[in-house]
């Protein structure tokens, strides 16, 4: 660790939609400061450790469980909370070594006794939320936490201290938000209909999907529909959609920009990623909420949308061929209706989030005093 550079630490993973916008961050902070290095605290479990040996960002583990997972047995629960004293013991350690000005949480389970045990520490601590309803960690680490950046105002109303939350909205991809301005018009041609569900796809969906497609053949082929499935299903969906001129099945989406800007209607889970990417662009959505994400929070960030006529939501257990059918025909027989749900839609976007949020962390921590005592 170079002695003359301030450190700052993220936290946080799990899943994409954790580790992306807390990339997004670092690289701000980058422009802003040349004299900050990095390093991430995560589990060998979550994305984390699959995305940032690329990015070249230093990654430190602990082990710590789910708390707050819907589904999840009491056996687990009891298991994650025994394991609460080692994993601050864990992050004490790491923290004591690196001697971080600041600490970022960007959400996720492991997010919790990183935050709260540098808070402890005196270190000065910000959390991001990305969600319309704040996850259990975030609703805790509110009440230790200096600063709390949020996408959703609707979360307020869940955490403490109103005073130090700035609202910045979701740091996204460069790439992706260049096409906040690229707006198609999507008349007189067939319907462009993007589906992805995450990174690893989402088998209860993708099933449904493939059974509206075979069984309904005719009505969706007026539409031309690119499937994101996950690697657990692409041979086996590869093989059904042979001779279906108008579907074609992907394991992964690796030119996510280029692909959202062909789109012209978009099927996708409603994690916050997922709907700061549909708002950033100006397309109309159709969500499909995880029924057992923590809180529900998948629904109440599509509900905020949808009842501003800015998306569609279709719980998962009434997704079936007639129902995605109706949506997308509507659509089709009336673009504009389709525009102007999506010029709603980036209403919810907030553009330069992690600019926002590195310039907040820049002034108000990393230069405010000099590095924290441990």
């Amino acid at each position: 660790m170079t002695s003359s550079k301030k450190t700052v630490v993220l936290t946080g993973g799990g899943s994409g939609g954790h580790v992306y916008p807390g990339i997004s961050v670092i690289r701000a902070l980058e422009k802003l400061n040349d004299q900050l290095e990095f390093h991430w605290i995560g589990t060998a479990d979550g994305m984390e450790a699959q995305i940032l040996p690329k990015e070249n960002i230093p990654l430190h583990l602990i082990e710590v469980g789910k708390l707050n997972m819907s589904g999840a047995s009491l056996v687990s629960r009891i298991k994650t909370v025994l394991g609460l004293p080692g994993a601050l013991w864990s992050c004490y350690k790491i923290l004591s070594k690196l001697k971080p000005v600041c600490i970022l949480g960007v959400g996720g389970f492991v997010s919790g006794p990183v935050v709260l045990c540098a808070s402890l520490m005196g270190i000065s601590t910000a959390i991001w939320e990305p969600n319309a309803h704040p996850g259990l960690s975030n609703r805790w680490l509110s009440f230790f936490v200096k600063k709390i950046f949020l996408v959703f105002d609707d979360a307020k109303r869940h955490l403490s201290g109103h005073d130090k939350i700035q609202r910045v909205g979701l740091p996204i991809r460069s790439e992706i938000e260049a096409l906040t301005d690229s707006q198609k018009n999507i008349e007189n041609k067939k319907l462009n209909v993007l589906i992805f569900c995450g990174s690893q796809g989402a088998r209860t969906v993708n099933t449904l999907l493939k059974k509206a497609f075979l069984e309904m053949k005719s009505e969706f082929s007026e539409f031309q529909i690119r499937h994101q499935t996950g690697a657990h299903d692409i041979q086996e969906f590869k093989q059904a959609y042979q001779g279906l001129e108008f579907i074609e099945a992907y394991e992964y989406l690796h030119d996510m920009a280029e692909h959202l800007n062909w789109a012209d209607i978009i099927i996708c889970r409603a994690g916050t990623g997922s709907v700061s990417e549909v708002a950033a662009c100006r397309k109309p959505a159709i969500f499909i909420p995880l029924p057992w994400a923590a809180d529900d929070h998948q629904t109440k960030n599509a509900q905020a949308l949808v009842s501003e006529d800015a998306a569609y939501l279709i719980p998962q257990k009434e997704l079936d061929g007639p129902r995605l059918f109706s949506i997308l025909e509507k659509i089709r027989l009336n673009p504009r209706a389709g525009m102007v749900m999506g010029q709603k839609a980036h209403r919810f976007y907030t553009p330069r989030a992690a600019e926002s949020m590195a310039e907040s962390l820049n002034v108000e921590f990393i230069n405010a005093r000099s590095q924290s005592a441990i």
